[in-house]
């Protein structure tokens, strides 16, 4: 069974009753309802990504460009070959005419610092935006949660006064039987008269 048959089957196993009410839930409707939720939590995120990308300016786009290359595994590994090449080309004795930068390496560790101290903006750049764009998803959250929980005690009270409706056609119902049943006993005993 895959994980998501076994979300699946969680997810029936905990929803096949509504707390509180005693309504069954079917295996399909939880399903669907789970597929509803999947379906509209993508299209919610679809949107913030559109939004996101229509309010962003080139040096925003750039600075996640250049903080998504710079935080890679390709990164690292095409800047640890560079660095091996660049150590290697210049460290090599038959290589002593085209050496540019003898040990300890000092044109390498002020490229070094140059490209740290330019990154380090450029990534905290693209990091305030992505905060920026997280505290907006977590207000879309907690609307549609706000919204949610507004529908279920919407819900609730429904369903409070359908139980309510049901309490009082069962007190009607029991009425009208009682008076059924003294109606029926009083022809029997006037029949019994007779």
């Amino acid at each position: 069974m895959d994980h998501k048959q076994q979300q699946h089957t969680q997810i029936f196993e905990e929803a096949s009753v509504i707390q509180g009410f005693d309504i069954e839930l079917s295996e399909q409707n939880a399903e669907r309802i789970d597929r509803l939720v999947d379906d509209y939590e993508k299209s919610i995120l679809s949107r913030v990504d559109i939004e996101y990308s229509e309010n962003s300016t080139f040096s925003g786009r750039l600075a996640d460009g250049i903080a998504k290359f710079g935080g890679s595994w390709m990164f690292i590994g095409w800047f640890g070959a560079l660095l091996a090449v660049w150590m290697v080309w210049n460290t090599l004795p038959f290589l002593t005419a085209v050496h540019f930068d003898e040990p300890p390496f000092i044109l390498l560790n002020l490229c070094l610092s140059f490209l740290a101290a330019f990154q380090a903006p450029i990534i905290m750049m693209s990091q305030n935006r992505q905060s920026a764009r997280d505290k907006h998803e977590s207000v879309i959250d907690f609307a549609i949660n706000y919204k949610a929980e507004q529908e279920i005690e919407d819900i609730q009270d429904h369903l409070h006064r359908i139980e309510a409706d049901n309490l009082h056609n069962v007190a009607q119902f029991s009425s009208e039987l009682v008076q059924i049943k003294q109606l029926l006993a009083s022809i029997e005993d006037k029949l019994k008269i007779n």
